[in-house]
């Protein structure tokens, strides 16, 4: 496993509001979340976790991403577009062979269909919601990030294959962690060195949800939220996992950010 290596990328910031992040918390502040994604590096072939928000939508925010810019507000540049970050580690969009989606919210979705050989790997409950979202998610989903044509899609079918093994070496497994969206996965990753490191991606925002003092600001199901990140807790517990929680502004900063790596 020594050639395999974990980056860690950010898509630039979003302002939003502390309570979206924190349920009923903070008196209307102002909050800026990172936007993280994921490069893993393997000898049988490179896989994107996520890739943050889409460049293309900078140019016309509303246009792109509609009224949701009024409550999460992108702070991004071009050159943090996850196309962009690649190249300037000389990695070509032609050496990602997989695409693996924690869920089809916009900010990580950013990935989606800028690989032409990329297998891209979600829950299909996840990708079948996001079509036709209920009213209070819908902004989240925007359509033709993930609505294209002519991608490989492999679909995961919920708890049946929670702890899914990519390359089959367990390098990279996924978790079914339903509750912030009805079909989410996190990511639990093992390396050589580090040992494992566990992308919870948006089944915790941040270390108060992870450790159980507050609710995120937008879910599906908050008890499947809370069953989600106690599986997690256990699951870091076992392994002995160091945990990389989805938007945190404070703990985010703590990790190596890419070129730097994890191996």
């Amino acid at each position: 496993m020594s050639d395999i290596r974990l980056y860690m990328f950010q898509s630039g910031m979003q302002r939003c509001k502390v309570r979206d992040i924190r349920m009923n918390q903070g008196n209307g502040e102002d909050y800026e979340i990172p936007v993280p994604w994921f490069l893993l590096t393997h000898p049988k072939g490179n896989t994107i976790i996520d890739g943050g928000l889409a460049a293309e939508g900078l140019a016309d925010p509303r246009g792109y991403w509609g009224d949701v810019v009024d409550s999460y507000q992108p702070m991004m540049t071009e050159g943090q577009g996850c196309l962009a970050q690649l190249a300037k580690l000389g990695i070509s969009h032609e050496e990602i062979r997989f695409v693996a989606l924690s869920h089809l919210h916009s900010d990580h979705s950013g990935a989606v269909g800028r690989f032409p050989n990329a297998t891209h790997i979600v829950q299909r409950r996840e990708y079948e919601y996001a079509f036709a979202p209920d009213w209070f998610a819908a902004g989240a989903y925007i359509r033709r990030d993930f609505d294209r044509p002519g991608l490989k899609w492999h679909f995961l079918e919920g708890a049946a294959t929670n702890g899914y093994d990519l390359y089959g070496d367990g390098a990279l497994r996924m978790i079914f962690t339903p509750g912030h969206s009805v079909g989410h996965q996190s990511f639990l990753v093992q390396l050589s060195n580090t040992g494992t490191i566990l992308l919870t991606i948006d089944a915790a925002y941040t270390l108060d949800h992870w450790n159980e003092k507050a609710l995120p600001g937008l879910m599906a199901s908050a008890v499947d939220t809370v069953r989600s990140v106690g599986k997690l807790r256990a699951l870091a517990g076992q392994t002995d996992a160091m945990v990389v929680t989805g938007h945190d502004p404070e703990v985010w900063p703590r990790f190596r950010q890419a070129p730097a790596y994890y191996d």
